[in-house]
């Protein structure tokens, strides 16, 4: 992947779009946490370290309208993934760049995957390009073939 031709767009329902490059990603303040995460298909991976960007941060800065109730994550390969707002807007969900002490590798989603810890995995999605703030919920790829669009692993909602 070429960084110098990265970037990460912020749209739609804001005040302020932002075009951000990886350098400008990574100036951001970060934090680390430690979160579980658990797919759909029943593991689950317990205390994993993970480095990045709150996404409270990014969220100050576009101000996202009133009537923007959803946002839907644009990734490489035409992937996409809808979390109503009140999910993204938690203190443990990041723009992530790091994992367990290391930079992400492109198997798990270099240079930036977003991270959403209180949703199924496929939520946290991998190789992210861009946030597009809606009104109306989207079903993104996995959605659309079944899996629950609340993706909450603590009632199970794993298929429609």
């Amino acid at each position: 992947m070429d960084l110098g031709r990265w970037d990460l767009a912020v749209f739609g329902l804001v005040n302020e779009e932002l075009r951000l490059t990886y350098d400008q990603v990574r100036a951001l303040p970060c934090r680390e946490i430690v979160a579980d995460i658990h797919c759909v298909t029943g593991w689950s991976r317990l205390g994993d370290r993970w480095t990045g960007v709150p996404v409270r941060e990014l969220l100050a800065r576009c101000r996202p309208r009133p009537e923007a109730k959803h946002v839907i994550a644009h990734c490489e390969f035409g992937y996409t993934t809808g979390l109503p707002m009140h999910a993204l807007d938690d203190d443990d969900v990041l723009l992530c760049y790091g994992w367990n002490g290391r930079e992400l590798t492109p198997e798990h989603g270099f240079p930036l995957r977003l991270l959403v810890p209180k949703r199924y995995f496929w939520k946290s999605a991998k190789w992210l390009r861009g946030l597009e703030f809606v009104a109306e919920p989207h079903l993104g790829f996995w959605e659309k073939r079944g899996y629950h669009d609340e993706a909450d692993p603590w009632r199970e909602l794993r298929y429609w």
